[in-house]
């Protein structure tokens, strides 16, 4: 199969939108209305943030399609800049909610990456559909993965510079992880440097970088572009990976106990409907591609969306752990490990200079009963356990068991 096959006309995707928009709330879905008593939202209008990534999806369609109405609020999606101005806004309450890296919510709460304050996840908004992409200078010198990479960088002894997102968030964590499972330690064998993700594909352009980790559509878009090829996608570090949370102090679940779990309810809706068949995801693509959203082509975003890759040196493939939404709701479930094997990586870096308490900061960050009520009055079910097990690219399993000798056990660390 070429690209070709792969390749949807702009003509096909808005007349499959077209179709989609007649598509109303999930069939099936049992969804109860707090609007009224004790239990009515104290904030009418919620200010969430986002960055102009294909994950902001589910925060966007609960505001367009109109799943915030039937809580009794009113979701006004705020684009912004970069993540450490979602941080620095969340901080200061300018911004109420925010679609915002894992990491950087446990990093604020620890009070490194920034100021430190009480912080909470009430959701996982995706699991996978990051990816790692290398020059086009680099694939010409044969460096394509990360085996090929570490080889090259072995011999042509250059300073290699790749950039993330955020210094405590989850593509820092990728792209340390991927090169440290190859024998490259970032901290020591290469310089990284933090770039927002909508500038990624203008900085490795003008030669500012070898390599980035970011989330889609900016993989796909250097590709597209010629500039870039994908070396890895995050899935495969990672299969099935916690990525973006719907974030906020805790201070503001503490004063909004309501108004939190109505904009839950509201984006958990809107992820199923995302995730319920390919109109929706096409309808969804067309939708975020606007200026005031992703501001891209749809044609970079609608691909891998429906796990249709390409690497950009010919090979292509279907995988089925593309970025999902809901799947079944294990995408949304805040797990108590996932949010421990973050702080695992920023011990291992340096970030922490101690072991935290790892469980009993996870306690604290996930807001689980608040997610379990919204999750049970939409009939959505919710894991049996608060740990999941997992096997990372370099073989490693992680369980949650003892974080502290997990963090301890890599070869290569700060």
């Amino acid at each position: 199969m070429n690209s070709q096959d792969h390749k949807m006309t702009r003509r096909t995707i808005l007349k499959t939108a077209a179709a989609a928009s007649a598509v109303g709330v999930v069939p099936g879905l049992q969804s109860a209305v707090w609007a009224a008593g004790s239990d009515k939202p104290e904030l009418e209008e919620v200010k969430i943030g986002f960055i102009p990534l294909t994950d902001c999806a589910s925060v966007v369609m609960a505001s367009v399609l109109g799943f915030d109405k039937k809580y009794g609020i009113k979701i006004i999606p705020t684009k912004e800049a970069s993540w450490a101005g979602v941080r620095d806004k969340l901080v200061n309450g300018d911004l109420h909610m925010a679609h915002v890296l894992y990491g950087l919510v446990y990093g604020v709460h620890l009070g490194i990456g920034g100021p430190k304050k009480d912080m909470a996840v009430l959701m996982n908004l995706n699991n996978n559909g990051q990816a790692i992409t290398l020059s086009k200078a680099l694939a010409d010198k044969k460096a394509v993965d990360g085996a090929s990479l570490a080889k090259l960088m072995a011999t042509d002894k250059r300073e290699y510079t790749f950039a993330q997102t955020f210094p405590t968030g989850t593509h820092a964590m990728w792209l340390y992880y991927w090169l440290a499972s190859y024998g490259i330690n970032p901290m020591k064998d290469a310089k990284v440097i933090t770039v927002p993700p909508p500038q990624m594909v203008a900085n490795m352009r003008v030669g500012n970088m070898d390599g980035y980790c970011v989330g889609e559509p900016w993989g796909h878009r250097a590709i597209m572009d010629g500039i870039g090829i994908t070396a890895v996608t995050t899935q495969d570090i990672w299969q099935d990976h916690p990525e973006k949370v719907l974030g906020c102090t805790d201070e503001f679940v503490k004063k909004h106990p309501n108004t939190a779990r109505a904009v839950i309810m509201a984006v958990l809706e809107a992820s199923q409907w995302i995730d319920a068949g390919l109109q929706n995801k096409l309808k969804m693509a067309e939708t975020i591609s606007a200026k005031s959203y992703v501001n891209t082509g749809v044609d970079a975003i609608n691909q891998r969306i429906l796990g249709r890759y390409q690497n950009g040196l010919g090979k292509t493939w279907d995988d089925p752990n593309h970025m999902k939404f809901f799947n079944d709701g294990k995408v949304n479930f805040p797990y108590l490990s996932d949010g421990m094997w973050f702080l695992t990586q920023h011990k291992r870096w340096g970030l922490l200079k101690d072991h935290p308490d790892y469980l009993g900061v996870a306690r604290q960050v996930n807001k689980i009963d608040l997610y379990k009520q919204a999750a049970s009055a939409l009939k959505v079910s919710v894991p049996k356990d608060v740990m999941r097990t997992s096997k990372m690219i370099d073989g490693m399993v992680w369980d949650g068991k003892d974080p502290k000798k997990y963090a301890d056990g890599f070869k290569i660390k700060a």
